[in-house]
């Protein structure tokens, strides 16, 4: 088998270090890279920050350029976090006949909030005989995933409660727009009265995913809440900065009711650089059942390398699922790929897609 090709579209910092860790493995070739602005025409390896050896070069280009009829076995689209705005890159990968795999937040499981667009999607996918998934660390993992899977080990469940502490730095500028780092706190109350300060996207999408796997039945909508964390000194990330009293993140609460009681609740406070403040950062899983549960690491999976690991390592899924609109709960779990990557790719894949 020839090594599975992949396209990255978008360069910035989770797209970047996917690269880098494609690079290093065995049995797949990037064949593509797309972004916009002075990227455009470089090498991607120049773009990555990646010594080209005796590779061929890669040229970053524009989209129409890049994605072809089946030119890939996969794209990797890290460009957005909602379901709406993605969803017309995503079309057009898929009627190129393409398997994609998106970090888009809300793409974890857009049942949730787009059913609409989520029914297209699988239509689409299936009328072109390729799949779609959303993943990353979180949706995707943490807080929803790996949820699920303790609850195997559980007789019944009472309440779950997920509660991740992490730092911000290792994300893009798009993260750091939509937990408005660097922002005043009067905008910032602003906004969220005005229901248009983003924070953390993906409760909608984690609270569903978790109480659909278990067969619980949510009482209409999930609930949020979210408060400034605002620094008391000078704290720089690599794609954003907050001065003294201004915000370094956003502390986030959500929580999904069945039978009238809170049963699913969300706990994610997050933040550049907490350990400048003497923040310690974690994961945890709280089961309230038989037997109970209580998961703890500490510090957190960090957020930036463990998306990147995420979406690569779903690479071999992705080709081997069938076609259609694909999540977490329903593929076959997330795995590191040590070996050559060729050999993870079923052979009714290798015939059919």
């Amino acid at each position: 088998m020839e090594n599975v090709k992949v396209v990255i579209w978008g360069l910035g910092a989770m797209g970047s270090g996917m690269a880098r860790m494609l690079l290093k493995k065995q049995g797949v070739d990037i064949v593509g890279g797309i972004d916009i602005g002075d990227k455009v025409g470089k090498s991607l390896y120049e773009v990555v920050g990646v010594e080209q050896g005796d590779r061929p070069d890669v040229k970053v280009g524009n989209l129409e350029d890049i994605i072809t009829e089946k030119c890939a076995d996969v794209v990797l689209l890290c460009t957005d976090s909602f379901t709406e705005k993605a969803f017309p890159k995503l079309k057009y990968i898929l009627e190129k006949k393409i398997n994609v795999i998106t970090s888009a937040e809300e793409m974890a499981y857009p049942q949730a909030q787009q059913p609409e667009l989520a029914a297209e999607l699988d239509r689409l996918a299936k009328e072109n005989g390729v799949s779609v998934l959303g993943t990353g660390i979180n949706p995707g993992l943490i807080m929803d995933l790996l949820v699920v899977l303790m609850t195997g080990a559980c007789e019944d469940v009472e309440h779950i409660t997920a509660r991740r502490v992490n730092s911000l730095s290792p994300f893009g500028k798009a993260v750091m727009e939509e937990q408005g780092i660097g922002m005043e706190v009067e905008e910032f109350e602003k906004r969220k009265a005005e229901g248009t300060m983003a924070g953390h996207v993906g409760f909608h999408e984690s609270i569903t995913m978790i109480a659909d796997a278990i067969g619980w039945k949510l009482d209409g909508p999930i609930e949020q809440d979210m408060d400034a964390i605002v620094t008391e000194v000078d704290r720089k990330a690599p794609y954003g900065e907050a001065k003294a009293g201004q915000v370094a993140g956003v502390a986030m609460r959500g929580w999904g009711k069945v039978d009238g009681e809170a049963k699913i609740e969300m706990d994610h406070p997050q933040q550049i650089e907490p350990e400048q403040v003497g923040v310690d950062t974690g994961d945890y899983v709280i089961i309230k059942g038989t037997p109970n549960i209580n998961l703890s690491n500490t510090p957190e999976v960090p957020g930036g390398i463990g998306t990147i690991a995420m979406v690569v390592n779903m690479i071999p899924q992705i080709i081997n699922a069938r076609p259609g609109l694909q999540t977490m709960i329903n593929l076959p779990v997330p795995r590191a790929i040590m070996g050559d990557m060729r050999e993870l790719i079923s052979e009714e894949a290798k015939i059919v897609k």
